[in-house]
């Protein structure tokens, strides 16, 4: 009685095992044929995109990614399908399809590169950073994010060079501003402007300028310690630029640069030639008229 429990036991556990194998099977077969699907997806999206059929590739990404999205292969997909947008101009769809990604796949081994290419997709957005600078911010905050986080990247040293460009951007729209308060003789918004641009915007292009105008703006109100402080600023820190020099001319009106200096030399010495030209001219005829005195004479 013992030996038939037992062997209807083990019976019952072999057809479990049986038909659980059956199923495994199936499910690998299954899973094998998704896959082969997944890769002649993902190839298809990859040759219409070398064909430049970008719309239709991404379109094969995704169908990649959802056929068979626990396979290594899915979050490829997803990238190149925010790369193809990215690549032919379609910032708004890259945009879209790299925050899903960073979401769906925050452990992914290219995550640094989806933060980039958003960055970069903020980035391509600029269009003029005086009226809108909705985009430029955004890239700001991106790329200050991809050199926190990623700092030993690839990307890192780009996204420095992108937050100085950045800067020149941010430090443009300043002095923008600031030029035309100085037309509206708006003083006083003009000189905050300016100070802006020194203060947080240093290691711009626009600071010797900004600074100059500080000295020109508090000289012209009649705050000529101001004006010297910052003129003095200025050669300190840009002793050969140009600004200084314009600078230097508010409180030295008798101040020649030495381009005016060479001009003037140049200026003196056309008109001795020129007038050396003249003598000679008046001595040849001179002479001339004297030999036909000598001739009529004779």
């Amino acid at each position: 009685m013992n030996f038939f429990k037992i062997f209807l036991i083990l019976l019952i556990v072999s057809f479990f095992q049986t038909n659980c194998s059956k199923k495994e099977k199936i499910s690998l077969i299954e899973e094998k044929d998704v896959e082969l699907q997944m890769i002649e997806a993902f190839k298809e999206g990859y040759e219409e995109f070398k064909a430049g059929d970008s719309l239709y590739a991404a379109k094969k990404f995704n169908e990649a990614e959802l056929l068979f999205p626990q396979s290594v292969w899915a979050p490829k997909a997803a990238l190149m399908a925010a790369y193809v947008y990215y690549a032919q101009d379609y910032y708004f769809d890259a945009e879209s399809e790299l925050k899903r990604f960073i979401r769906t796949y925050p452990r992914d081994e290219n995550l640094n590169y989806a933060h980039f290419l958003l960055a970069m997709c903020y980035y391509e957005k600029i269009v003029d950073e005086k009226k809108d600078l909705g985009p430029l911010l955004k890239a700001q905050e991106k790329f200050s994010f991809i050199v926190k986080e990623y700092p030993n990247s690839d990307y890192a040293l780009d996204a420095e060079y992108k937050l100085d460009l950045i800067q020149d951007y941010l430090a443009s729209k300043e002095m923008y501003i600031a030029s035309h308060y100085m037309k509206k003789k708006k003083w006083i918004a003009s000189i905050n402007r300016y100070k802006t641009v020194i203060e947080q915007y240093e290691n711009t292009i626009y600071v010797e300028e900004a600074l100059h105008r500080l000295v020109e703006l508090y000289f012209n109100i009649g705050l000529k310690k101001e004006s010297q402080k910052y003129a003095s600023l200025l050669g300190y820190n840009y002793q050969s630029s140009k600004w200084y020099e314009k600078s230097y001319k508010i409180f030295n009106q008798d101040y020649k640069t030495v381009l005016q200096i060479k001009k003037e030399k140049k200026s003196l010495l056309k008109k001795f030639k020129n007038l050396l030209r003249r003598v000679k001219s008046f001595v040849k005829a001179k002479i001339s008229s004297w030999g036909i005195q000598k001739i009529t004479l004779t």
